[in-house]
């Protein structure tokens, strides 16, 4: 199953992809649950395959899609995690996975604006896959780590670069309102299988700039909520960004920022395509 967040009507609520149709399940599921986080939470999103296409669905092209989860308790997202990636920049082996977080507003959903901001010329793109907590723990095994996993979707780590390395600390290069792309939507492991499998790549203005395969991923996601549920109690709703491979525009010869008008895709095969275009803030 896919399900979605969105805005229409001047409301917002979120609903299951069937086709190009948006079934809302604002309220449907449960009276009080309005939201995607809230449903998973709930462990209600098994009980949305009851519900059909009705005369109250919605086009999906009529709808303003926004990030897969708006109102994430935590955003964690993983660095230096292609082995690719971590040779072009430059940085050792590392023992332990490379976490720094982001802020719910710094994301937008498929088909939103990311925001170049107007301190910077060095706004780069980053394809990554995102995972979105189901069932929430403490010091979860490896193990069991996919079962607390609700779904998969397409993440841009958006970065300005320079900000990002005034010192040691990633945290203001990867928070600017709207870089971060995050959808369009939540994909349910059934429709997956072996996450391994999937392929990865980035375009720009439709040119293959990154591709690798989430085999290649150093710390894979069962280590990485292992890890992360260590050191912080994950909760539903809760993302996790797995990390790029390499091929970012900051370390190409010359360098390739991200510029107003461009186009920018991840493309994940069965999880889908996000897509977003540049504006200058």
């Amino acid at each position: 199953m896919k399900f979605v967040s969105f805005a229409h009507g001047g409301r917002q609520s979120f609903g299951m992809v069937s086709g190009d149709i948006v079934i809302d399940l604002g309220s449907r599921l449960s009276p009080d649950v309005k939201t995607l986080k809230e449903a998973i939470a709930g462990n209600l999103l098994p009980s949305a395959a009851r519900i059909t296409p009705d005369t109250g669905g919605l086009l999906l092209d009529d709808v303003d899609l926004l990030p897969v989860i708006p109102d994430p308790g935590k955003i964690l997202c993983v660095g230096l995690n292609y082995d690719d990636h971590r040779r072009e920049t430059n940085r050792p082996d590392s023992q332990y996975p490379t976490i720094f977080v982001r802020f719910a507003d710094s994301q937008a959903g498929h088909r939103q604006p990311l925001v170049k901001p107007a301190c910077s010329d060095r706004f780069d793109y980053e394809a990554e896959l995102a995972i979105v907590i189901g069932k929430g723990g403490r010091n979860i095994a490896e193990q069991q780590a996919m079962r607390h996993v609700a779904g998969f979707a397409c993440y841009n780590d958006g970065s300005v670069r320079d900000w990002q390395r005034h010192t040691g600390q990633f945290t203001p290069g990867k928070n600017f309102p709207a870089t971060g792309g995050f959808g369009p939507a939540l994909v349910t492991p059934d429709e997956i299988g072996d996450y391994r499998q999937l392929p990865i790549r980035l375009f720009l203005n439709g040119n293959v700039m990154q591709e690798a395969t989430l085999a290649d991923l150093i710390f894979p996601i069962e280590k990485i909520i292992a890890y992360c549920s260590t050191f912080t109690p994950l909760s539903a709703g809760d993302v996790i960004v797995t990390g790029t491979p390499g091929g970012v525009g900051d370390r190409r010869t010359p360098p390739d920022y991200l510029k107003h008008g461009d186009m920018v895709e991840v493309d994940i095969g069965l999880v889908g395509r996000l897509v977003n275009h540049v504006v200058e803030a």
